[in-house]
Parts: C-alpha cells; structure tokens; sequence
C-alpha cells in the first residue's frame, strides 16, 4: 500500500455509532444491540475518545452481579464499566502503516486528533478492500 495517511481509510464520527461517558450501562447494552456491534467507541461530552465498551464488558458485567435484572443496569454508570481491551488511538496525521498493527487485532481503530477528539474510525474491512484492491 502506498504511503497516505488514515484519513484515506476514515469513516468519520458522524457516521459511527458511540456511547457517551453519561450513559448508563442499560443504554450502553441497547444502542450496542439497535447497531449489531461487538464494540463501540466511547467518548466524553467534549467528543474526546474515553476507550472501547465490547460486549464482553458487559456480559462480564452482567454475570459478575449474579441478581442484577435489565431494569438494575439503569442504575449502573457506563464509565465505571471495567472495560478489558481498549483500543489505543491512532493519530489522524498517522499513516496507514501506524495502524496495521492494530487492526490485526481490533474490528476497528479510533482516530483522534491532537486534543484526543474522536475523529472517526478506520475498520478492519476497509484496511482490507485497500489492501486487495491494490493486488
């Protein structure tokens, strides 16, 4: 792949479905389901990437509070969530290269700017329809 920077690849934040610091986990749960995704990114009030909520956090969640019932998860703050495997960010000046690591491993990588401002995301399937297109 030829030198470019991830911003060829992004799928900006307007288009990408994100959980906010001041939901709480029942909302988490049900906006993860509304969309069919296995992670979103979350970010604070200010738009600044906070980390990765999966499913897996909050399956853990769910079963490490054995009598909890899907109306008790409203009472459960999403940014107090342990949450397992954060997706580091990549920078939006980085290029491609920067990010292949991390997309062997992640659906998705975040992409901030300078302030940490959620700019968008950059998915595995796109990585990969570049990757194919060139060959």
């Amino acid at each position: 792949m030829e030198k470019k920077s991830v911003l060829f690849l992004l799928t900006p934040k307007t288009t990408v479905a994100c959980l906010n610091t001041g939901m709480n986990v029942r909302q988490a749960l049900e906006k993860m389901r509304a969309h069919g995704y296995t992670a979103i990114p979350m970010i604070s009030n200010d738009g600044e990437y906070i980390g990765t909520v999966s499913e897996g956090d909050l399956l853990w969640h769910i079963v490490s509070n054995n009598d909890i019932s899907i109306e008790d998860l409203k009472d459960d703050k999403l940014v107090d969530l342990p949450r397992r495997h954060d997706v580091p960010p990549v920078k939006v000046d980085a290029d491609i290269e920067d990010l292949l690591d991390q997309i062997v491993n992640h659906n998705f990588v975040p992409v901030v700017d300078d302030r940490k401002v959620l700019m968008g995301i950059v998915t595995r399937r796109k990585v990969m329809q570049e990757l194919f297109k060139k060959n």
